[in-house]
C-alpha cells in the first residue's frame, strides 16, 4: 500500500520510464538466455505495471515497445525462421496479447476507482457521504494532534425544507439539495470538504481555518445560499452551527455533536442564524 501510494504521487512520465527500463531488463536476460528459453511471461510485468499506474494509453505504448523488443532480441539471438513473414506475425500476436492485458487491466482499475467513488459519494448531490466525511474529520483530528493545524466544522440544516417537498413536490426538494451542494462546493476551497449527512443536513470541513476566517466563509456561503433560494422562490433558510477546534476533541462524533447542538439551539430560537463555538479542550 505504501509503495502504491508513493508511485501514485510520481508523474506518468516517470512511471513510463520505469516500465521501459523493466522491458530493457527482461530483453537483456532473454538475450543472454537465448531464444530457446521462453520469457513471454516476464514482458507482462512492465505492461501491467505501466497500465495500472498510468492508464490505457501508456499501457498500449509499452505493449508495442515490448513486442518490438521481443522481436529484436529474437533476431539478435539468432533465432532461425523458415519464412520472413513468421517473426512479423509472431510480433503481431505478442502485441495483441499485451493489448488485451492492458485493456483488461485499465478497465479493472477504472471499475475499482468508480466503486470507490460511489462508496464515498452521496448519489443525489455528488458530495461525500457521512461515512467518508467522518474519516476525513478523523484525519484532521490526527493532524491537529501532531502538527497543531486547527480546523473548523460547519453543520448546516435547511429550514422549511419540508414545505418545499409538500408544496413543490419531492423533485423540487431534490433540486434544492443539489443547488445547495453545488453552490457550497463552488464557494469553498478545493481542499475543503462538503458532505450530505442525511436528509436536509450538510456539513463542511474547513481545513486550517480559525474562527475569524470561518466567520467570513460561512457568512459568504449563507448569504449566497439565501439569494439562491430567493431567486427560486423556495422558503428555505439556514440554521448553521460552527465549531472551530484548537484542541483535539475526544472523538469525531463529539465534534459533530457540538456543531449539531449549536444548530438545534438556533432551531429552538427561531431558525435562520449562525452560532459559533471554539473548542479548546
Amino acid at each position: 500500500m505504501i509503495f502504491q501510494d508513493r508511485l501514485d504521487k510520481q508523474s506518468k512520465a516517470f512511471k513510463l520510464f520505469l516500465g521501459v527500463v523493466l522491458i530493457g531488463v527482461v530483453g537483456f536476460f532473454e538475450y543472454v538466455a537465448g531464444y530457446e528459453v521462453e520469457f513471454s511471461l516476464f514482458y507482462v510485468i512492465p505492461v501491467s505495471f505501466v497500465t495500472w499506474f498510468t492508464g490505457r494509453l501508456f499501457g498500449l505504448v509499452v505493449s508495442f515497445i515490448s513486442a518490438v523488443v521481443w522481436l529484436g532480441v529474437d533476431v539478435a539471438s539468432g533465432h532461425p525462421y523458415t519464412h520472413l513473414f513468421t517473426p512479423l506475425w509472431n510480433t503481431f500476436i505478442r502485441f495483441s496479447f499485451f493489448v488485451v492485458i492492458a485493456v483488461l487491466l485499465s478497465a479493472l482499475r477504472n471499475a475499482l476507482e468508480h466503486e470507490a467513488r460511489l462508496a464515498r459519494t452521496d448519489n443525489l448531490t455528488g458530495t461525500v457521504n457521512s461515512r467518508y466525511f467522518y474519516e476525513v474529520v478523523q484525519k484532521e483530528m490526527d493532524r491537529l494532534k501532531r502538527y497543531g493545524h486547527f480546523f473548523t466544522l460547519v453543520y448546516i440544516d435547511l429550514d422549511n425544507f419540508k414545505i418545499v417537498n409538500d408544496e413543490f413536490g419531492h423533485a423540487a426538494g431534490d433540486q434544492a439539495l443539489r443547488v445547495v451542494a453545488s453552490f457550497i462546493q463552488s464557494h469553498i476551497r478545493r481542499t475543503d470538504v462538503v458532505a450530505r449527512l442525511g436528509g436536509d443536513e450538510f456539513a463542511l470541513l474547513l481545513l486550517e481555518t480559525d474562527r475569524e476566517v470561518a466567520h467570513v466563509v460561512v457568512s459568504n456561503v449563507r448569504t449566497g445560499l439565501l439569494e439562491e433560494m430567493r431567486q427560486r422562490q423556495w422558503p428555505i433558510t439556514f440554521s448553521i452551527g460552527v465549531v472551530t477546534c484548537r484542541a483535539v476533541p475526544p472523538t469525531v462524533d463529539a465534534v459533530v455533536h457540538m456543531a449539531d447542538e449549536l444548530m438545534y439551539s438556533i432551531k429552538r430560537d427561531g431558525k435562520d442564524a449562525v452560532k459559533y463555538f471554539t473548542y479548546t479542550g
